[in-house]
């Protein structure tokens, strides 16, 4: 356990604001580039696509400029802890990694600040990442307890896939492993694919967030995952698209074929005993933002709750659209439970009021007061889909008087610090 900081140092971390606003992302990608060089079996862990991109190097400036700006209240970080540490747990990040990180990191803000480093600021920074880590470290080992045995990747067989829509396909998972339970995870978790990419060096293995698409406790565990177009597999080049490995999946993987998997994690999540009885829950959603509030939909209407239900998805048309026949099918059995549908762009011969509700782009001024809910003061709200999309969703219903507390919102990518 690494020393508290001492009032010298927590000075010190803050007069480097400055510094890590302007060579932050400097120092980042020189220590992933050193990082990964020099220890490739790390590329087993961390995303090429966002190491391609910039994202991971963007992602980690940016969570050390908000831990310098917070060093001494770090109760505003706690949210984004917590994402992160969910992921790092999803990606089996052990305590000897957080060795490894900090020596090539600090060794990197040496490096490019030169004379600038003097030992006071390295030395502070040395307690500061300690004192990060450590919190890390532990939040990771209270998730891997809670996981029980499974606490390293699982082979699982695809039982089943099922084409959802035109660039939407589910797979069904089942273990491989003899007398491995299936946890009952909390609908609106994920978990990491983790799949062997043999088109590239020797080969390097890579994992992916995709949220579970249905209800716990099936005996199966369900992702449902969007191919991007553009983008033939096998070509190393294209390790830096953001699809590779959901087109592998789409290609490559069928029935009967093996992957590995993480136990379900994530912190967004719906959990009945957070709520009350008959709180009404909405769920917001645009694409392929709908699966992991698919999973809460389910394991809502499998419990025969009463409390009411506005299910909001926005799709480009209903070719993109997926999941709706089986919601269409849904609504009748469960009174509680309404559908709202936008399509921003429906194709010739598309029907309103059949196929979609209203044409446009999710426009929640468009929806009635008695499906949004706004009026009740413990109505929960869930919004998933590209990230503009789930701020303007909030800006919206913060400015009908939804508390931000009563807004969640599932934050995917690199792992950032989200809106500190």
């Amino acid at each position: 356990m690494a020393p508290a900081l001492t009032p010298d140092q927590v000075t010190t971390i803050k007069a480097t604001v400055p510094v890590l606003a302007q060579h932050g992302e400097t120092i980042t990608q020189k220590f992933y580039a050193d990082l990964l060089s020099q220890n490739p079996s790390l590329k087993n862990i961390f995303n090429a696509t966002h190491q391609a991109t910039g994202h991971q190097a963007q992602a980690l400036a940016g969570a050390l400029y908000a831990y310098a700006a917070n060093i001494d209240d770090l109760g505003k970080l706690s949210p984004a802890l917590e994402l992160i540490c969910h992921k790092h747990a999803s990606l089996y990040i052990r305590p000897e990694h957080y060795d490894t990180v900090g020596t090539y990191l600090l060794e990197t803000m040496k490096a490019v600040l030169g004379d600038a480093a003097t030992p006071a600021i390295m030395n502070a920074w040395g307690a500061a990442y300690w004192q990060l880590a450590d919190i890390m470290i532990g939040k990771e080992a209270g998730l891997y307890k809670s996981a029980g045995r499974w606490t390293e990747w699982k082979d699982f067989r695809i039982a089943r896939k099922e084409k959802e829509a035109e660039e939407i396909t589910s797979f069904y998972f089942t273990p491989v492993e003899e007398g491995l339970e299936i946890p009952v995870f909390k609908p609106g978790q994920y978990v990491s694919v983790n799949v062997f990419v043999d088109e590239v060096e020797c080969g390097v293995w890579q994992a992916r967030q995709y949220s579970l698409s249905d209800a716990p406790g099936r005996g199966y565990l369900r992702i449902s995952v969007k191919r991007e177009p553009a983008l033939v597999v096998g070509e190393p080049e294209h390790m830096a698209h953001q699809g590779y490995i959901s087109n592998i999946l789409h290609d490559k993987k069928n029935i009967g074929d093996v992957v590995r998997l993480s136990h379900p994690f994530g912190d967004f999540f719906f959990d009945e005993k957070d709520v009350e009885k008959e709180s009404p829950v909405v769920l917001i959603s645009a694409g392929v933002g709908l699966t992991c509030l698919m999973s809460i939909l389910n394991s809502l209407t499998e419990r025969h709750t009463t409390r009411p239900i506005t299910w909001i998805h926005g799709a480009k048309d209903s070719r993109v659209r997926a999941f709706k026949r089986y919601t269409d099918e849904l609504v009748p059995k469960n009174e509680n439970v309404h559908t709202i549908y936008f399509s921003s762009e429906p194709k010739d011969g598309e029907v309103e009021g059949l196929d979609y509700d209203i044409k446009g782009r999710i426009d929640l001024d468009q929806i009635s007061g008695d499906k949004l809910h706004t009026g009740n003061d413990t109505t929960q709200y869930f919004a998933c889909g590209p990230t503009r999309f789930m701020l303007d969703v909030e800006g919206k219903l913060k400015s009908k008087g939804v508390p931000a507390e009563r807004v969640k919102m599932e934050l995917f990518g690199t792992g950032g610090v989200p809106r500190v």
